[in-house]
């Protein structure tokens, strides 16, 4: 069963707004199990030229499904993020189902649906090949500051770089964003 954090950024959530992100979003339960208990966080955004972005995360037990759309109508974003997130459930559902039952996850595994399960068999064999490691690299990693990072990945044309950092010796990630800017992950102990 899901359930909804739903929070608007230059916008009032409104019961009717609500009412059709919880409907829409609500569709996804099809695909968990009935035991399964989560808790879809919903941001809407609405930009001043009228464009409204709508992210949805639901944090899954070991595994979160995530995705953000952008339109001039909020309705219609609501509407896609949420064809985003079947896509992805159905295109890695397979994947997700075999890898839980090998490690031995109990309440990860996504349900039988009738409409996905003819798909089921011949996406499986499409599912292996794109998860196929085709290359392999290994780096030493040069201990560095963020900028020397970005610098770095820039230089390279990629769109992340892992580096050292040099005051924690943590290892870290720049990444550029869709919006062309970058982002950081730190590592660090739990």
């Amino acid at each position: 069963m899901l359930m909804f954090n739903i929070r608007g950024e230059n916008i009032e959530v409104t019961q009717a707004i609500r009412d059709y992100v919880e409907k829409r979003i609500s569709k996804l339960e099809k695909y968990f199990e009935k035991d399964l208990k989560n808790t879809a966080h919903v941001n809407l955004k609405v930009y001043p030229d009228k464009q409204a972005k709508v992210e949805v995360t639901i944090p899954l037990p070991y595994l979160t499904l995530r995705a953000e759309e952008m339109s001039n109508d909020l309705y219609a974003s609501v509407d896609l993020v949420t064809d985003k997130l079947e896509r992805q459930i159905r295109k890695y559902k397979t994947k997700v189902n075999r890898k839980s039952r090998e490690k031995g996850f109990k309440n990860l595994e996504f349900a039988s649906t009738q409409d996905t399960a003819d798909t089921e068999t011949d996406s499986a064999s499409d599912n292996e090949s794109k998860f196929q490691v085709v290359r392999t690299k290994q780096l030493a990693l040069k201990p560095m500051d963020n900028e020397e990072a970005i610098l770095q990945m820039d230089m390279l044309g990629h769109d992340f770089f892992i580096y050292e950092d040099a005051e924690t010796s943590g290892i870290n990630i720049v990444y550029r964003r869709n919006d062309g800017r970058y982002g950081l992950i730190e590592t660090g102990e739990e």
